[in-house]
């Protein structure tokens, strides 16, 4: 199974024009996810895990995996710079454009790499991103009790 994560480099770097800090924070999270799949991805039996920075003068395009999500905008066919795709073992791809559901994906994976092994795999998020993974139910949730 391999991973290619591609984000917009203008919006990772916060450049005015392209989404702004909020969305710079959240592209952030799910780098630094990414790296942390990337630096385990032995545990999850992943072949590869591609990081990919987009630019403008290349959008959407690819490094490994061969899938570019695209939009319609105003009656015109926009590439999307900010999408996770995932091969699997049967060479089926799966192609996630939402950025919520990107980080969630992420998340997960960075998850299952905590459940096996015995250091610290922690991702520090933007209150944005810890909001995103706390609704899917993944990580610590600050408001859930201890049970005795």
């Amino acid at each position: 199974m391999r991973l290619e994560l591609r984000v917009c480099q203008h919006c990772l770097e916060g450049d005015d024009g392209h989404g702004g800090e909020q969305k710079s924070l959240l592209l952030q999270d799910m780098v630094n996810c990414a790296e942390k799949i990337q630096e385990h991805k032995d545990v999850l039996d992943l072949e590869a895990v591609h990081i990919r920075r987009v630019r403008d003068d290349e959008q959407g395009k690819p490094e490994a995996l061969p899938v570019v999500a695209a939009t319609i905008q105003n009656n015109q066919i926009v590439l999307n710079d900010t999408q996770l795709v995932a091969e699997g073992q049967d060479g089926n791809m799966l192609l996630y454009a939402n950025p919520d559901d990107i980080l969630t994906v992420l998340a997960g994976n960075v998850d299952e790499i905590s459940k096996a092994v015995h250091e610290d795999v922690t991702v520090d998020l933007s209150p944005t991103g810890a909001e995103i993974i706390s609704e899917a139910g993944l990580g610590a949730d600050p408001e859930r009790q201890p049970t005795n």
